[in-house]
């Protein structure tokens, strides 16, 4: 087996469809700027709620990605 590390940051995805798009929506614009994601895990997730409604998704996700030491 190869040996790999793999690095873990967190991103918030926000959505006014559903936390599901909110997640998708963190993956994929982390995705233009990290390659080789691997794994995104949900850390955390709420609503926004303004005069009694809820008005907005949100997802916190720990997403790893191959590291690449630059060598």
């Amino acid at each position: 087996m190869t040996e790999s590390v793999y690095r873990v940051t967190e991103v918030i995805g926000t959505s006014s469809e559903s936390w599901e798009a909110a997640a998708r929506n963190a993956v994929e614009t982390a995705a233009k700027s990290v390659r080789d994601i691997r794994i995104a895990e949900l850390v955390r997730s709420d609503v926004v709620v303004e005069e009694g409604r809820v008005t907005g998704f949100r997802v916190r996700l720990a997403i790893s990605f191959k590291f690449e030491s630059g060598d």
